[in-house]
């Protein structure tokens, strides 16, 4: 690449990074340790990619963007870029996304030992030293890493879901069972605020530049719509009611017959989860629904939903690393605990991501990273919708009040939710 992105203020010394990097990469391993070679191939739907993809797409993006900057590196396989580039057209031709369950070979072992030569070439090079531009390319691409960690578990969930033999991808632990809590609402702050990530430490270009939005008197509620109250919705019609629901979004509920979230039971007693067929809580936040089903709930329960800039000036000053995310290793929603503040503001950060009313678009004076890196955010600024607070499949380095995250509106597959706002 001719032009590298802008290096990150307070860059890690190298040496953390090199930490870092074994710490990311081998986590990605670890995700994996319970599939067999036949589950990392198949693709069950065109927007999931196979697990072995996801080995091979993240081990590309060092190899690319970091190794290849040095005329002297020989890539491993060279006509592997082809299969294994996502949507980085300035960095060459690629497999259509759609097909990549077609790619049987290479096979998962000849992937595994790209990922070591790779990690090898890499660690190397940073115990060498590299300069600030190089440095800042690694921690993107750390976080891409990530990103793709939670797609991953995602992915695998949808592709174990279309097996009638509803297999789980791990022995996973049963989540704290909730109590029903009253839904609240919190008082928002309102006039002239300051959002988007700050300039120092790291964060995607679509989070910057900082700027000053209006908002306007309104609420937020206090913790995430329930099981319990997305069942109420249903039963009162919510899918058989046009008028609450976007165009678009009664278009697809008709189209694709939807009458319950992802993975629910027809009962609406039970639900697919990473650890297989579990009981619902009914106070567990709902998860695996589409903006049109946030958006027709809210209008249903009298209310909206947040904006994105309501939600991060609500979330700014919660810590984001104490909440059900991957780490905690529960892999599903969970009620609040008990001993929960009843006035403070519940879940913003992991269990489910929480979907806004804003599209997802530029700040004023966005400007996407030069070079390739450049298409990573800017150039899906179309179509889609913000989602806020992380999942519990989300690492919990990974999540911050200013991360932006987008799907299409009809998106379910992710661990998608409701939080409701309204005008004050």
């Amino acid at each position: 690449m001719n032009a590298q992105p802008e290096s990150p203020q307070g860059m890690e010394p190298v040496e953390a990074l090199d930490a870092r990097y074994a710490r990311v990469r081998d986590a990605t391993m670890a995700l994996c340790a319970t599939l067999t070679p036949e589950d990392t191939v198949a693709q069950s739907m065109p927007d999931a990619s196979p697990a072995k993809w996801h080995l091979a797409h993240t081990t590309w993006f060092f190899e690319k963007f970091v190794l290849c900057r040095d005329p002297g590196y020989a890539p491993m396989h060279a006509d592997w870029h082809y299969l294994f580039n996502s949507y980085y057209q300035s960095a060459g031709p690629m497999h259509a996304r759609p097909q990549r369950g077609l790619i049987t070979r290479p096979s998962l072992l000849e992937v595994v030992d790209f990922r070591r030569h790779v990690d090898a070439c890499m660690r190397e090079r940073l115990q060498a030293g590299v300069d600030e531009d190089t440095a800042a390319i690694v921690v993107i691409g750390l976080h891409h890493e990530q990103q793709h960690q939670e797609l991953l578990l995602t992915d695998i969930k949808h592709l174990f879901a279309c097996n009638p033999l509803l297999p789980a991808y791990a022995e996973l632990p049963e989540p704290p069972r909730g109590r029903a809590r009253p839904q609240h609402f919190l008082r928002g702050r309102e006039g002239l605020v300051e959002t988007g990530a700050p300039a120092h430490g790291f964060a995607y270009d679509n989070e910057r530049p900082r700027h000053r939005e209006l908002l306007h008197p309104h609420a937020i509620a206090q913790r995430p719509v329930s099981n319990a109250e997305f069942i109420e919705f249903i039963r009162d019609g919510g899918y058989r009611t046009p008028t609450l629901w976007m165009s678009e979004g009664w278009d697809t509920v008709q189209r694709e017959g939807w009458n319950r979230p992802l993975y629910w039971s027809e009962d609406l007693d039970s639900a697919f989860t990473l650890g297989g067929l579990r009981a619902l809580d009914p106070h567990a936040p709902v998860a695996h629904v589409s903006y049109f089903e946030a958006d027709a709930f809210a209008r249903w329960a009298g209310a909206r939903l947040p904006t994105e800039a309501e939600w991060e000036v609500l979330a700014a000053d919660r810590d984001p690393g104490q909440g059900n995310l991957r780490d905690r290793g529960l892999l599903q929603p969970c009620a609040a605990p008990d001993d929960a503040d009843e006035d403070a503001p519940l879940q913003l950060f992991g269990d489910v991501w929480e979907w806004t009313s804003s599209p997802y678009v530029s700040y004023p004076g966005f400007r996407p990273l030069p070079g390739a890196l450049g298409e990573y955010n800017g150039k899906f600024m179309c179509g889609q919708w913000v989602l806020r607070g992380g999942s519990c499949v989300t690492p919990s380095d990974h999540v911050r009040a200013s991360y932006r995250n987008f799907f299409y509106p009809a998106s379910r597959w992710q661990f998608s939710g409701i939080r409701l706002g309204r005008d004050a």
